[in-house]
C-alpha cells in the first residue's frame, strides 16, 4: 500500500463552498478523492502537452457519409497510422451522417496529428480528441 501524505491547502471560503457543492453533487465521499482526482487531471494533461509520453485517447467525428474523401481518408489514416490506431468503431446515426470512434494510443504529437488530419477533412461536422492516460505512471 502507497504512503499517505497529509499536507494543508489554504483557499478562499467561496471557492470552498463551490468546490464542496460541486463534489457533492458528483458523487464523491470526501475532499480528498475529488483532490486526487484533480491532480491526475492535471498530469495526464501535462503528458499531452510534452508530447514524449505515451498517451491513449479516443478521437470522434461525425460525419456525412456521402462525402467519398471522408471514408477514403479515415481508411488511409488507419492503415498510415497502423501502430497508433487500435481500433474503431463506426455507427450510422442516419441515412446521411455516422459517428466514427478512433481508439488512439502513441506519443501525443502523432495523436495529435491523427485527430488534426481527421477532424478537419471535409465532410466532418464536428470532432473531437479525447485525451487521456494509458495509466502506466499514474497513481
Amino acid at each position: 500500500m502507497k504512503k499517505i501524505v497529509r499536507f494543508g491547502v489554504s483557499i478562499p471560503q467561496d471557492l470552498l463552498t463551490k468546490f464542496d457543492k460541486i463534489i457533492d453533487e458528483k458523487g464523491y465521499t470526501n475532499r480528498s478523492e475529488a483532490i486526487r482526482d484533480l491532480i491526475r487531471d492535471f498530469i495526464v494533461r501535462h503528458e499531452w502537452e510534452v508530447g514524449d509520453e505515451e498517451v491513449a485517447g479516443t478521437i470522434t467525428i461525425v460525419y456525412n457519409h456521402d462525402e467519398a474523401e471522408v471514408v477514403k481518408e479515415l481508411l488511409d489514416l488507419q492503415h498510415d497510422y497502423i501502430n497508433e490506431i487500435v481500433s474503431s468503431l463506426h455507427v450510422h446515426m442516419d441515412e446521411h451522417n455516422c459517428l466514427e470512434v478512433v481508439v488512439v494510443k502513441g506519443k501525443a504529437t502523432r495523436i495529435k496529428k491523427i485527430a488534426e488530419r481527421l477532424i478537419s477533412l471535409k465532410g466532418v461536422k464536428h470532432g473531437k480528441l479525447v485525451m487521456t492516460t494509458t495509466g502506466r505512471e499514474l497513481v
